[in-house]
């Protein structure tokens, strides 16, 4: 009617999506801010192109060596 889907009668079901489709949004963000996903990142393109990555933490001492060589503005 109207063209509108019908409700879910299963609201276990859908209550369930909704907290794991959170969980894993808030995985996500943590990840991306804390720096976890730059490393994924990294692997991911070593992998392709056929390079050994550098360890965990060489990677994060360059990119600590960087963020300091190449200051950004800061609000605070």
């Amino acid at each position: 009617m109207g063209g509108l889907a019908e409700p879910r009668v299963d609201r276990g079901l859908t209550m369930r999506d909704a907290v794991l489709r959170a969980g894993r949004g808030l995985r996500w963000y943590v990840r991306q801010a804390s720096g976890e996903a730059k490393w994924d990142e990294y692997v991911d393109r070593c992998r392709a192109r056929g390079d050994v990555p550098m360890s965990r933490r060489e990677f994060e001492r360059h990119r600590a060596d960087h963020r300091e060589q190449n200051p950004q503005s800061r609000c605070c």
